[in-house]
């Protein structure tokens, strides 16, 4: 009887592992299969191009079948549990999957609804994100027809998707506005809980000034403790207060709402892994690739891109009873 290869998630890191391990894999040996909730493929970097019109929606959205190889079977649900006491997932179908190796590639999500305030009336109307295709969308609708004013480009806290993202959204901002010949008209302000614009403190010593060279104002350590709808404006646990006509926001990243529903998480939702192996700390036979890690790395494709290499290496160890590399 064939072993069983299930993935979680068919994102970035997922279609890799899918990609990498039906190439590795015996097919005489080992079913693959992998499991989403959408039948589509969202280029994520895509995101922070699409507000601006450099991007358009069908250059960044592709049918998931497109990444999944040949031999690699794919279904399209959505997971209600994972129980890897069991080795087994429940899906909301009432459809369970059973596994003898399960890679969780779940992703990471923004959760708005954790700063008091983000998601009240001023939500996709004067406050956006642009880390999902909904709130990319909107904001450039919002953006075609903005006259100006002050915009406020802010990060709730680490970590998040891409940490430069936002910092590269200022920029792109910057030559959106110099474009259209608004660009005096509009007030740029990036306000971060970091004690710098970047994340790391040389990147910060040696780029910092291109902000300023941009006319891009700066304010760091601030922690939001609440958005004030009404009167536009985030407010600091210290008191400070930042005033904006148009917020872009990078909600507080969490992972995959099923990690929480399958107590397998922290308190983030992210699921503790071995940082050398991406091994599951409590379950051997399971690996967690991508976002859905606690690694102390950033959470980006290029990041999954590289873990792959290693994880595929580390499930072939595996199946053959060897020790992982690290």
């Amino acid at each position: 009887m064939k072993k069983r290869l299930l993935i979680l998630g068919a994102g970035t890191a997922g279609t890799m592992m899918a990609n990498h391990l039906r190439r590795r894999l015996p097919k005489g040996d080992w079913d693959i299969t992998i499991l989403d909730r959408q039948d589509t493929h969202l280029y994520q970097p895509g995101l922070l191009f699409l507000p601006f019109g450099i991007y358009k929606e069908s250059q960044i959205v592709r049918p998931t079948a497109e990444f999944v190889p040949r031999g690699v079977t794919f279904i399209r649900d959505e997971i209600a549990t994972i129980q890897p006491g069991e080795n087994k997932v429940v899906c909301k179908s009432g459809a369970s999957h059973e596994y003898d190796i399960m890679i969780l590639a779940t992703g990471c999500r923004i959760a708005p609804e954790e700063t008091t305030g983000m998601l009240d009336s001023g939500w996709q109307k004067d406050i956006f994100d642009f880390y999902t295709l909904e709130g990319a969308k909107k904001l450039r609708d919002r953006l075609s027809e903005w006259k100006g004013g002050k915009l406020v480009v802010h990060v709730n806290e680490m970590p998040i998707k891409c940490p430069v993202a936002p910092l590269e959204f200022c920029f792109l901002a910057d030559w959106h506005f110099h474009k259209r010949g608004m660009r005096p008209a509009v007030e740029i302000t990036y306000v971060t809980p970091l004690s710098g614009a970047f994340t790391k403190p040389e990147a910060a010593k040696k780029l910092g000034h291109l902000l300023s060279d941009k006319g891009i104002k700066l304010v760091t350590d601030f922690s939001v403790e609440r958005i004030d709808n009404v009167n536009r404006k985030l407010v600091c646990y210290d008191g400070r207060e930042v005033p904006f006509d148009l917020l872009v926001t990078t909600p507080t990243n969490m992972g995959d709402e099923v990690v929480r529903r399958s107590s397998m998480g922290d308190d983030m939702d992210f699921v503790a892994t071995n940082k050398h192996t991406l091994q599951s700390i409590s379950y051997p036979n399971l690996f967690v690739i991508g976002d859905a890690t606690n690694l102390p790395t950033s959470k980006a494709g290029s990041v999954a891109h590289f873990a792959a290499e290693t994880l595929a290496d580390n499930i072939v160890l595996y199946t053959q009873g060897k020790p992982l590399k690290e």
